[in-house]
């Protein structure tokens, strides 16, 4: 019995973009960073501006919990283009918490103002 088709195997296949077919067209994605709107990139911005001012103040258990909550919030945005109200909520309390070190931070109250604190 003949074929007139070639024999074809497809191994792993993740991280990957292929077509098969004569009209067949593959567009990849992979690697893109997400689109924010200018609500988002503003906050990414200032989140950034805030972790790297937090690095320059005497640690504490607040300031700790703010970093990682920004580290968590600057990924959300990075990976999906926005944050989640949960997040944001999360951010607002520890802002709340940290006000003793974060009232002399210009960056502090930039997050907080685009937070509607």
């Amino acid at each position: 019995m003949a074929h007139d088709e070639p024999d074809v195997r497809i191994g792993d296949v993740s991280h990957s973009t292929f077509a098969i077919g004569r009209h067949a067209r593959a567009e990849g994605h992979h690697g893109v960073p997400a689109q924010r709107d200018a609500a988002a990139e503003e906050l990414l911005k200032a989140v950034r501006e805030l972790r790297a001012d937090l690095s320059r103040v005497r640690q504490s258990e607040q300031t700790a919990r703010l970093d990682e909550a920004l580290a968590d919030t600057e990924d959300e945005i990075s990976r999906t283009g926005a944050a989640g109200e949960s997040r944001l909520r999360r951010v607002r309390e520890l802002l709340a918490d940290a006000q003793a070190v974060t009232a002399v931070l210009a960056s502090a109250g930039t997050v907080a103002g685009l937070l509607g604190m």
